[in-house]
Protein backbone atom coordinates (compact mmCIF):
# COMPACT_ATOMS: atom_id res chain seq x y z
CA UNK A 1 0.00 0.00 0.00
CA UNK A 2 1.54 3.85 -1.20
CA UNK A 3 2.40 5.48 2.16
CA UNK A 4 1.83 8.88 0.25
CA UNK A 5 5.68 10.24 0.74
CA UNK A 6 7.85 10.96 -2.50
CA UNK A 7 11.43 10.22 -1.30
CA UNK A 8 14.03 11.53 -3.93
CA UNK A 9 17.85 11.89 -3.90
CA UNK A 10 19.72 15.33 -4.98
CA UNK A 11 20.68 14.20 -8.27
CA UNK A 12 16.91 13.30 -9.20
CA UNK A 13 15.37 16.29 -7.51
CA UNK A 14 15.84 18.88 -10.46
CA UNK A 15 12.89 18.13 -12.13
CA UNK A 16 11.14 18.31 -8.70
CA UNK A 17 12.95 21.65 -8.06
CA UNK A 18 12.04 23.28 -10.97
CA UNK A 19 8.29 22.53 -10.74
CA UNK A 20 8.27 24.21 -7.31
CA UNK A 21 9.91 27.88 -8.69
CA UNK A 22 6.44 29.20 -8.80
CA UNK A 23 3.99 30.52 -6.31
CA UNK A 24 1.49 29.52 -8.00
CA UNK A 25 2.09 26.13 -8.38
CA UNK A 26 3.43 25.61 -4.43
CA UNK A 27 -0.37 27.73 -3.70
CA UNK A 28 -1.96 25.00 -5.61
CA UNK A 29 -0.15 22.44 -3.78
CA UNK A 30 -1.22 24.08 -0.43
CA UNK A 31 -4.56 24.39 -2.12
CA UNK A 32 -4.90 20.71 -2.50
CA UNK A 33 -3.80 19.53 0.58
CA UNK A 34 -7.19 20.69 1.88
CA UNK A 35 -8.61 18.34 -0.05
CA UNK A 36 -9.56 17.29 -4.26
CA UNK A 37 -10.30 20.72 -6.43
CA UNK A 38 -11.19 21.13 -10.00
CA UNK A 39 -9.76 23.81 -12.38
CA UNK A 40 -12.46 26.21 -11.88
CA UNK A 41 -11.95 26.02 -8.38
CA UNK A 42 -8.64 26.51 -8.35
CA UNK A 43 -8.82 29.53 -10.27
CA UNK A 44 -10.93 31.02 -8.25
CA UNK A 45 -9.21 30.61 -5.53
CA UNK A 46 -5.98 31.95 -6.70
CA UNK A 47 -7.32 34.73 -8.85
CA UNK A 48 -6.56 33.21 -12.15
CA UNK A 49 -7.40 32.00 -15.73
CA UNK A 50 -8.30 28.61 -16.44
CA UNK A 51 -6.02 28.52 -18.85
CA UNK A 52 -3.39 29.12 -16.44
CA UNK A 53 -4.59 26.92 -14.00
CA UNK A 54 -4.52 24.17 -16.56
CA UNK A 55 -0.76 24.68 -17.27
CA UNK A 56 0.18 24.30 -13.69
CA UNK A 57 -1.58 21.49 -13.01
CA UNK A 58 -0.02 19.68 -16.44
CA UNK A 59 3.45 20.78 -14.95
CA UNK A 60 2.78 19.32 -11.32
CA UNK A 61 0.50 16.49 -12.70
CA UNK A 62 4.20 15.34 -15.18
CA UNK A 63 6.75 15.68 -12.23
CA UNK A 64 4.07 13.25 -10.42
CA UNK A 65 3.42 15.81 -7.71
CA UNK A 66 -0.58 15.98 -8.29
CA UNK A 67 -2.98 13.48 -9.66
CA UNK A 68 -5.84 14.40 -12.46
CA UNK A 69 -9.14 12.36 -13.26
CA UNK A 70 -12.21 13.67 -15.03
CA UNK A 71 -15.57 13.51 -13.97
CA UNK A 72 -19.51 14.72 -14.96
CA UNK A 73 -20.56 18.16 -13.01
CA UNK A 74 -23.27 20.29 -13.91
CA UNK A 75 -21.60 21.74 -17.34
CA UNK A 76 -20.16 18.54 -18.60
CA UNK A 77 -16.81 17.01 -17.95
CA UNK A 78 -14.54 18.73 -15.16
CA UNK A 79 -11.08 18.18 -14.56
CA UNK A 80 -10.51 17.26 -10.65
CA UNK A 81 -7.10 17.39 -8.85
CA UNK A 82 -5.62 15.86 -5.80
CA UNK A 83 -2.04 15.58 -4.12
CA UNK A 84 -0.37 12.22 -5.01
CA UNK A 85 1.79 12.56 -2.22
CA UNK A 86 1.52 14.69 1.60
CA UNK A 87 5.54 14.93 2.48
CA UNK A 88 8.58 14.87 -0.24
CA UNK A 89 11.95 13.99 1.34
CA UNK A 90 15.23 15.15 -0.49
CA UNK A 91 18.25 13.50 0.53
CA UNK A 92 21.37 14.77 -0.74
CA UNK A 93 23.46 11.65 0.75
CA UNK A 94 25.90 9.28 -1.83
CA UNK A 95 23.99 6.59 -2.82
CA UNK A 96 25.55 3.07 -2.22
CA UNK A 97 26.57 1.28 -4.66
CA UNK A 98 24.67 -1.72 -4.04
CA UNK A 99 21.19 -2.84 -4.99
CA UNK A 100 18.58 -1.12 -2.17
CA UNK A 101 15.46 -2.94 -2.54
CA UNK A 102 12.37 -2.47 -0.39
CA UNK A 103 9.84 -4.53 1.18
CA UNK A 104 6.80 -2.67 2.46
CA UNK A 105 4.08 -4.16 4.40
CA UNK A 106 0.55 -1.89 5.57
CA UNK A 107 -0.47 -2.54 8.67
CA UNK A 108 -4.67 -1.88 9.68
CA UNK A 109 -4.19 -0.12 12.77
CA UNK A 110 -6.89 -2.44 14.51
CA UNK A 111 -4.88 -5.32 14.02
CA UNK A 112 -3.07 -5.67 17.36
CA UNK A 113 -1.46 -8.97 19.16
CA UNK A 114 -1.91 -6.89 22.11
CA UNK A 115 -2.59 -3.91 23.94
CA UNK A 116 -2.43 -2.53 27.62
CA UNK A 117 -5.44 0.73 27.53
CA UNK A 118 -5.92 3.22 29.84
CA UNK A 119 -8.96 5.67 29.68
CA UNK A 120 -9.43 8.08 27.98
CA UNK A 121 -9.48 5.25 25.23
CA UNK A 122 -11.49 4.04 22.61
CA UNK A 123 -11.48 2.83 19.14
CA UNK A 124 -13.16 4.07 15.92
CA UNK A 125 -14.07 3.12 12.22
CA UNK A 126 -15.60 5.00 9.14
CA UNK A 127 -18.95 4.04 10.35
CA UNK A 128 -19.43 4.56 14.25
CA UNK A 129 -17.31 4.21 17.27
CA UNK A 130 -16.54 -0.04 18.55
CA UNK A 131 -17.69 -0.83 21.85
CA UNK A 132 -17.91 2.19 24.40
CA UNK A 133 -16.06 4.85 25.19
CA UNK A 134 -13.09 4.76 28.01
CA UNK A 135 -13.71 1.01 28.11
CA UNK A 136 -10.41 -1.03 27.64
CA UNK A 137 -12.56 -4.47 27.10
CA UNK A 138 -13.96 -2.46 23.94
CA UNK A 139 -10.14 -3.34 22.63
CA UNK A 140 -11.01 -7.03 22.45
CA UNK A 141 -14.29 -6.44 20.94
CA UNK A 142 -14.32 -8.76 17.09
CA UNK A 143 -14.87 -5.33 15.32
CA UNK A 144 -11.69 -3.90 16.13
CA UNK A 145 -10.07 -5.25 13.32
CA UNK A 146 -12.11 -2.48 10.79
CA UNK A 147 -10.66 0.40 13.20
CA UNK A 148 -9.41 3.52 11.32
CA UNK A 149 -8.35 5.24 14.99
CA UNK A 150 -7.07 3.60 18.57
CA UNK A 151 -6.49 6.35 21.35
CA UNK A 152 -5.28 5.43 24.91
CA UNK A 153 -4.25 7.90 27.57
CA UNK A 154 -1.17 5.72 28.73
CA UNK A 155 -0.58 2.09 27.99
CA UNK A 156 0.75 0.49 24.90
CA UNK A 157 -0.42 -1.42 21.22
CA UNK A 158 1.57 -4.08 19.60
CA UNK A 159 1.73 -5.79 16.07
CA UNK A 160 3.54 -8.66 14.97
CA UNK A 161 4.65 -7.77 10.97
CA UNK A 162 5.75 -10.66 8.24
CA UNK A 163 8.88 -11.11 7.26
CA UNK A 164 8.51 -12.64 3.65
CA UNK A 165 12.35 -12.01 2.64
CA UNK A 166 13.88 -14.88 1.40
CA UNK A 167 17.36 -16.59 2.81
CA UNK A 168 20.07 -14.60 1.70
CA UNK A 169 19.06 -11.48 2.26
CA UNK A 170 20.19 -8.43 4.52
CA UNK A 171 18.20 -5.82 5.68
CA UNK A 172 20.40 -3.02 6.05
CA UNK A 173 17.36 -0.16 7.17
CA UNK A 174 14.31 -0.62 8.92
CA UNK A 175 11.68 2.57 8.33
CA UNK A 176 8.00 2.25 10.22
CA UNK A 177 5.73 5.62 9.20
CA UNK A 178 2.92 6.64 11.60
CA UNK A 179 0.29 9.12 11.74
CA UNK A 180 0.32 10.07 15.69
CA UNK A 181 -0.26 12.43 17.91
CA UNK A 182 -0.73 13.06 21.85
CA UNK A 183 -4.26 11.65 23.70
CA UNK A 184 -6.31 14.53 26.26
CA UNK A 185 -9.83 14.52 26.66
CA UNK A 186 -11.57 15.94 23.88
CA UNK A 187 -8.29 17.62 22.19
CA UNK A 188 -5.29 19.95 23.53
CA UNK A 189 -3.05 21.12 20.91
CA UNK A 190 -0.49 22.13 23.84
CA UNK A 191 -0.27 18.57 25.53
CA UNK A 192 3.18 16.80 25.47
CA UNK A 193 3.67 13.12 25.61
CA UNK A 194 6.65 10.95 25.60
CA UNK A 195 6.04 8.32 22.83
CA UNK A 196 8.61 5.56 22.48
CA UNK A 197 8.74 2.97 19.83
CA UNK A 198 10.12 -0.67 20.66
CA UNK A 199 11.26 -3.44 17.37
CA UNK A 200 11.54 -7.10 18.86
CA UNK A 201 11.84 -5.82 22.69
CA UNK A 202 14.18 -3.17 21.78
CA UNK A 203 13.83 0.41 23.19
CA UNK A 204 14.53 2.33 19.76
CA UNK A 205 13.99 5.62 21.48
CA UNK A 206 11.47 8.24 22.52
CA UNK A 207 9.60 10.87 20.80
CA UNK A 208 7.94 13.93 22.72
CA UNK A 209 4.58 14.83 20.84
CA UNK A 210 3.48 18.27 21.07
CA UNK A 211 -0.26 18.44 21.57
CA UNK A 212 -3.73 16.56 20.45
CA UNK A 213 -4.54 17.85 17.50
CA UNK A 214 -7.88 19.90 16.98
CA UNK A 215 -9.46 23.28 16.07
CA UNK A 216 -10.08 22.24 12.37
CA UNK A 217 -11.26 19.28 10.85
CA UNK A 218 -8.60 16.25 9.93
CA UNK A 219 -9.25 15.83 6.34
CA UNK A 220 -10.30 12.23 5.63
CA UNK A 221 -12.15 11.85 8.94
CA UNK A 222 -16.01 10.62 8.83
CA UNK A 223 -19.16 13.04 8.77
CA UNK A 224 -20.36 11.93 12.09
CA UNK A 225 -16.89 12.28 13.90
CA UNK A 226 -17.65 15.22 16.13
CA UNK A 227 -15.28 18.75 15.77
CA UNK A 228 -14.68 18.50 19.90
CA UNK A 229 -12.68 15.29 19.56
CA UNK A 230 -9.31 14.58 18.27
CA UNK A 231 -8.99 15.70 14.57
CA UNK A 232 -5.23 14.55 13.21
CA UNK A 233 -2.01 13.85 14.06
CA UNK A 234 1.77 13.89 12.32
CA UNK A 235 3.50 11.87 10.50
CA UNK A 236 6.60 11.06 11.89
CA UNK A 237 9.34 8.53 10.26
CA UNK A 238 11.10 5.92 12.54
CA UNK A 239 14.31 4.66 11.01
CA UNK A 240 17.10 2.24 12.26
CA UNK A 241 20.04 1.70 10.21
CA UNK A 242 23.91 0.75 10.83
CA UNK A 243 24.67 3.99 12.78
CA UNK A 244 21.48 4.62 14.77
CA UNK A 245 17.63 5.20 15.75
CA UNK A 246 16.14 8.47 14.18
CA UNK A 247 12.73 10.29 14.37
CA UNK A 248 12.44 12.10 10.69
CA UNK A 249 15.90 11.89 10.36
CA UNK A 250 16.77 13.03 14.08
CA UNK A 251 18.73 11.17 16.41
CA UNK A 252 16.95 9.33 19.46
CA UNK A 253 19.41 6.23 20.25
CA UNK A 254 22.12 4.57 19.38
CA UNK A 255 20.55 1.65 18.30
CA UNK A 256 21.56 -0.28 15.46
CA UNK A 257 20.26 -2.13 12.74
CA UNK A 258 22.13 -5.53 14.21
CA UNK A 259 20.61 -4.94 17.83
CA UNK A 260 17.16 -5.64 16.53
CA UNK A 261 18.01 -9.40 15.74
CA UNK A 262 16.01 -9.10 12.46
CA UNK A 263 16.02 -12.09 10.07
CA UNK A 264 14.45 -13.74 6.90
CA UNK A 265 11.18 -15.61 7.79
CA UNK A 266 11.42 -13.91 11.11
CA UNK A 267 8.32 -11.69 12.36
CA UNK A 268 9.23 -8.38 13.63
CA UNK A 269 7.72 -7.51 16.66
CA UNK A 270 6.30 -3.38 16.68
CA UNK A 271 5.03 -1.81 20.29
CA UNK A 272 4.53 2.08 20.55
CA UNK A 273 3.21 3.38 23.64
CA UNK A 274 3.90 5.80 26.77
CA UNK A 275 6.32 4.77 29.63
CA UNK A 276 4.50 5.02 32.97
CA UNK A 277 7.79 6.42 34.37
CA UNK A 278 7.70 9.23 31.64
CA UNK A 279 8.15 12.86 31.83
CA UNK A 280 5.38 13.59 30.04
CA UNK A 281 2.34 10.69 30.30
CA UNK A 282 0.22 12.39 27.56
CA UNK A 283 -1.19 8.96 26.02
CA UNK A 284 -1.37 8.55 22.04
CA UNK A 285 -4.02 8.21 19.03
CA UNK A 286 -2.86 6.48 15.81
CA UNK A 287 -4.61 6.84 12.64
CA UNK A 288 -5.28 4.69 9.87
CA UNK A 289 -6.04 5.31 6.28
CA UNK A 290 -9.96 6.36 7.35
CA UNK A 291 -9.34 9.64 9.75
CA UNK A 292 -6.73 12.51 10.04
CA UNK A 293 -4.80 13.46 7.08
CA UNK A 294 -2.98 11.17 6.17
CA UNK A 295 -4.14 8.24 3.57
CA UNK A 296 -2.13 5.30 5.48
CA UNK A 297 -2.23 2.63 7.76
CA UNK A 298 1.11 1.68 10.01
CA UNK A 299 3.55 0.93 7.26
CA UNK A 300 6.74 -0.93 7.84
CA UNK A 301 9.76 -0.52 5.05
CA UNK A 302 12.95 -2.78 5.20
CA UNK A 303 15.16 -1.46 2.69
CA UNK A 304 17.47 -4.72 1.95
CA UNK A 305 20.28 -6.40 -0.18
CA UNK A 306 19.99 -10.01 -1.36
CA UNK A 307 23.69 -11.86 -1.68
CA UNK A 308 25.00 -14.76 -3.58
CA UNK A 309 26.49 -17.77 -2.48
CA UNK A 310 29.86 -16.11 -1.75
CA UNK A 311 28.08 -13.43 0.65
CA UNK A 312 28.59 -10.59 -2.28
CA UNK A 313 25.28 -8.77 -3.23
CA UNK A 314 23.88 -9.36 -6.58
CA UNK A 315 24.74 -5.46 -7.87
CA UNK A 316 28.58 -6.83 -7.22
CA UNK A 317 27.66 -9.99 -9.66
CA UNK A 318 26.81 -8.17 -12.02
CA UNK A 319 29.55 -5.39 -12.52
CA UNK A 320 31.99 -8.52 -12.49
CA UNK A 321 29.56 -10.27 -15.70
CA UNK A 322 28.66 -13.04 -12.94
CA UNK A 323 25.46 -13.88 -12.71
CA UNK A 324 22.76 -12.99 -9.97
CA UNK A 325 20.68 -15.21 -7.41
Amino acid sequence: MRAHILEVHGADSVELFKALASETRVRILELLAQGKRNINELGQALGISQPAVTKHTQILEQIGLIQTEYRSGVQGMQKRCRLAYDRFIISFEPTSPSDDRVEEIAMPIGLYTLVNPTPTCGLANRERIIGFLDDPQSFFEPERATAQLLWMAEGFVEYVFPCTLGAGTEIRRLELLMEVCSEAPNYNNDYPSDITLWINGVEIGTWTSPGDFGGRRGRLNPPWWNDYMTQYGMLKIWSVDAEGSYVDGAPVSDVTIADLMLAPHYPIIVRIGVKPDAEHVGGFNLFGKGFGNYEQDLVLRLHYVTRGRDGRSETVFAREGGESK
